[in-house]
């Protein structure tokens, strides 16, 4: 017990002491990358949870925003299914032990800004029978899952992304339920699990299965061996569950989506910590085949990590520079493409990005989705409010995880994993 308060102490003198970021431009192509800062107690804060009440997010002029559930059990990422039905995977995986004392300050100021809901295990199938932008039915379509997170369709078979294994289940369209805890595919890498989220998407034409797997340690401090497979996109045979390294060096890859111009696959990436409030931006990328992206050697391209012994700088110089800076500790988990005039205004043809937040940082950063514009398939121009308001007097309301674009309908939804809803955002009807 005493430790225990010593600690609760400790973080909150920390959090009072960290000095803030300078407001670096860290978004776009070029981001300033500042001096490393290596320190012993790194900058911590995080905005502690406080209830929506009668408030919602803000969106911009001309859209409208609604909870279109509720009570759901730490929401992550969602699939439109081909009759219109959202399903909702929910769950919270990992089971890393922590190495350091800067590892238990640290998890005890993340658990400060969690819901106090356990994960559901489970995917929920949220149905609007009659159009009006209301949920009409709220049920538990696949129960008995392992911390679930991808999710994707290919036919009319749905694939769901365990934390450590994809699993596979036939769908038949309009089914509310479905039995059973699926058909393995292939196991995936879940030893440690100190990033346990496995994002995923299917190529346009349905081929394979792209899927994300995070590093197991901020910067390589539980040793390379147990790095074998992580920081890694694998490219999977849905048929046959071979599967390949596609990219490399991506040090947690938490959502995945192909660009619709090009046909390229896309990813957003939280970067490491502890080098300082404005080191290393998190980013929006296109992925290579057989690209490497410098984890944990290097970031931004050639920057040199100097915490890994020994160095590898015949990696480093192969090491891929990222599209897109998103800014530093915003913590981006959700991507989805908006495309062909979309959403209309200022969101006709670009990205989605949910920024859930990070700790790294004494001034709160992420907490929102933004819309990146894209140009000729590429992303150019700053990044634009889409959906804010999860901050308030320091407290957070609530943290964006996934974003799901839906065309069919125009509208936008969002996984709020503190405050346990869904949002839906639509184009205000015109008359």
């Amino acid at each position: 017990m005493k430790y225990a308060l010593a600690v609760s102490s400790l973080v909150i003198a920390l959090a009072a002491c960290n000095p803030a970021s300078d407001n670096l431009d860290q978004t776009g192509s070029d981001p300033v990358l500042p001096e490393q800062s290596d320190a012993l107690l790194p900058a911590m804060n995080i905005a502690t949870p406080e209830s929506w009440g009668d408030g919602l997010p803000t969106v911009p002029e001309g859209f409208t925003v609604s909870a279109i559930a509720e009570d759901l059990q730490i929401p992550r990422q969602m699939l439109v299914l081909p009759n219109g039905d959202l399903l909702v995977a929910e769950g919270s995986g990992g089971n890393a032990p922590s190495l350091r004392p800067k590892d238990v300050i640290a998890g005890i100021i993340k658990s400060r800004g969690t819901t106090s809901i356990e994960g559901g295990d489970r995917i929920t199938l949220l149905r609007d029978e009659d159009g009006d932008g209301e949920t009409d039915l709220q049920t538990v379509f696949i129960d008995g899952l392992d911390a679930p997170y991808g999710l994707a369709m290919i036919g009319s078979t749905l694939y769901v992304a365990n934390q450590g294994n994809l699993v596979r289940f036939e769908y038949t369209e309009g089914a509310t339920s479905i039995e059973g805890s699926g058909e393995e595919v292939t196991a995936l890498p879940a030893r440690i699990n100190h990033h346990w989220t496995k994002a995923m998407t299917a190529s346009p034409d349905g081929s394979f299965l792209y899927v994300g797997i995070g590093s197991n340690s901020n910067v390589g401090e539980r040793g390379m061996d147990v790095e074998e497979d992580r920081a890694v996109i694998w490219e999977i045979d849905p048929a046959t569950g071979a599967s390949r390294i596609y990219a490399s060096g991506i040090r947690n890859p938490t959502d995945l989506a192909f660009n619709p111009w090009t046909q390229q696959l896309w990813a957003v990436v939280n970067e490491r910590d502890e080098l300082g409030p404005e080191l290393v931006p998190d980013y929006l990328t296109s992925v290579q085949d057989g690209a490497f992206y410098g984890w944990p050697y290097s970031y931004w391209g050639q920057t040199i990590d100097p915490r890994i012994r020994p160095q590898r700088p015949e990696l480093v110089r192969r090491a891929v520079v990222p599209d897109y800076a998103l800014g530093s500790h915003v913590a981006p988990l959700g991507l989805s493409f908006v495309a062909d005039g979309g959403l209309g205004r200022n969101f006709t043809d670009g990205a989605l990005v949910g920024q859930h937040g990070s700790w790294n940082r004494s001034d709160l950063a992420g907490y929102r989705v933004v819309f990146i514009p894209y140009r000729n398939g590429r992303p150019v121009g700053d990044p634009i409010d889409f959906l804010t308001g999860f901050i308030e007097d320091g407290q957070a309301r609530g943290r964006p995880v996934g974003v799901t674009y839906d065309p069919a309908h125009q509208v936008v939804y969002v996984a709020d994993d503190l405050s346990n809803t869904v949002w839906r955002v639509a184009p205000v009807a015109s008359d």
